[in-house]
């Protein structure tokens, strides 16, 4: 992913970002390829994506997206064992009081779960996460 960010880099002129989403794997899951790809588009489309990489504590994710005071944040897992921490992550940051969107992606989600868990958006692939960071971001 590294290289092909570079190749894109090369290829085009610095941009001012468009924002900033925070993105991470939630704590329990490993598997985040879907999450780097997802990284490397969202870049490509002029967004600042801070990766908090995969099995991230609850309390991580909501410091970070406090912290840079984003107003998109992404959340990703794989197994159907960590959509519970999907659930309390995204509870944890309505919790918080920041006013942010939460869209989900991963193998195991649907919309109409995305939706019982408190997401905002889901997203079944790269593509839909680029057009979820329109619609909040623009």
């Amino acid at each position: 992913f590294e290289v092909i960010k570079k190749r894109i880099a090369e290829k085009g002129a610095g941009s001012v970002s468009k924002g900033k989403i925070v993105i991470a794997t939630v704590h329990g899951d490993i598997h985040d390829i879907g999450k780097n790809i997802v990284k490397v588009v969202l870049e490509n489309y002029g967004y600042t994506v801070i990766d908090l990489g995969r099995d991230v504590p609850v309390e991580t994710v909501v410091e970070a997206v406090v912290r840079e005071d984003v107003k998109l944040v992404g959340l990703s897992a794989l197994m159907t064992t960590t959509v519970v921490s999907m659930a309390e992550t995204i509870q944890a940051i309505r919790e918080s009081g920041h006013d942010c969107k939460i869209w989900v992606g991963g193998a195991v989600l649907t919309p109409e779960y995305a939706k019982e868990i408190g997401a905002d958006y889901y997203a079944k692939d790269a593509k839909e996460s680029v057009d979820i960071a329109r619609k909040v971001l623009g």
